[in-house]
């Protein structure tokens, strides 16, 4: 038997549009969140009036629908109107002013930046959008290193509307407060889904992305057991797709339990990075956060700096975002009468899954 004899051809293919299964994907429908679109959209509607809409700041936990719900609205602008021009910024890809203003640069069709400095950057980019109606999206703002870019558009740009998306509510009060009494946003909290509405979800992109009738019920069950067990749609859309990966390399014409088992076995590294990979000092904060976790970050930090620990605090807080990011670590941010302040709690979720 030859190695490539179980290679299924095009009419047994499992999948129609594996496209379907990325998070990012723009599906037809945005699932039980019609109440927040319109939410959007009343924040935007003014600009098609030549008047300035209003600022909305989003936030909820990750993987429930924040950032498709505005991209949503945005290709529905587009759709209505060549008078405004929608902007979305991912804030972890493009962390400071200038990378922003590259960024918007591109997006115009400013195709020469890169011997500019800030200043000039932000006057072609005020020259070209004051002619027109703009709505800003600022996604995952909370990872930007500095907040030049918000002054500048809301002091300088005339018709705007600014969207920015985090998960922490209070990551309002961190901003200076020219920027904040100059933004004055509606706040909009998207609530977590529940139970059937996350299987519903994960049911609608799973009958575009396959072939009918080709997972198991036990299969299907499993995904969706171990979704609702992880509180995340992110991962249920990964075990789809590599379930989907698994049983198409073997051949199988239907896709089992046992497809599934196998890639339950790689979310635990999607979710979970495996920690020998970090480098030594990262390695060191990492223990000290699991030894004293629920602390915060300044006690965190003076154990850190006990332990014979060279980084300066801004560079200990850059790290405990890495961690974040990475699924090692969770960060929460308080606010009360002691002032603001952030605790963070080592992530044991590896625990969670493996007793799948």
């Amino acid at each position: 038997m030859g190695i490539f004899d179980n290679v299924l051809n095009e009419s047994e293919l499992l999948f129609r549009a594996s496209i379907a299964l990325e998070y990012d994907y723009m599906p037809k429908l945005v699932k039980f969140r019609e109440d927040e679109r319109q939410y959007i959209a009343a924040c935007i509607k003014p600009l098609f009036n030549k008047q300035s809409g209003r600022n909305l700041l989003l936030y909820g936990p990750p993987g429930i629908g924040k950032t498709v719900a505005v991209r949503h609205v945005l290709a529905e602008v587009v759709e209505h109107t060549e008078e405004i021009i929608p902007i979305y910024i991912n804030c972890w890809k493009k962390n400071t002013t200038y990378k922003i203003l590259l960024e918007i640069c591109d997006l115009i069709g400013y195709r020469l930046p890169y011997n500019k400095n800030t200043h000039d950057l932000f006057k072609i980019v005020k020259d070209k959008l004051n002619k027109y109606s703009v709505v800003f999206c600022f996604d995952e703002v909370d990872k930007l290193e500095d907040y030049d870019i918000l002054y500048m558009l809301l002091e300088d740009l005339y018709k705007t509307s600014i969207i920015l998306i985090t998960n922490y509510k209070t990551w309002l009060t961190q901003l200076d407060e020219r920027i904040r009494s100059r933004l004055t946003p509606d706040t909009l909290e998207f609530r977590k889904y529940n139970n059937y509405e996350i299987k519903e979800i994960l049911k609608y992109r799973l009958s575009y992305a396959f072939q009918p009738n080709i997972w198991s019920a036990k299969a299907l069950d499993k995904v969706f057991q171990t979704t609702l067990e992880v509180g995340d749609i992110r991962s249920g859309l990964y075990l789809l797709k590599e379930t989907g990966n698994y049983a198409q390399d073997f051949g199988a014409k239907e896709i089992t339990e046992e497809h599934v088992d196998r890639a339950i076995e790689k979310l635990k590294e999607f979710t979970v990075k495996d920690t020998d990979e970090l480098e030594t000092d990262n390695q060191f904060i990492l223990d000290i956060i699991k030894e004293n976790s629920g602390k915060k970050t300044g006690e965190l930090f003076a154990l850190y700096e006990k332990g014979s620990g060279q980084r300066g605090y801004k560079s200990f807080q850059r790290t405990i975002k890495k961690l974040d990011d990475g699924n090692f670590v969770s960060t929460e941010k308080i606010t009360g009468s002691g002032g603001n302040y952030t605790i963070i709690k080592y992530n044991d979720r590896a625990k969670t899954l493996s007793d799948f």
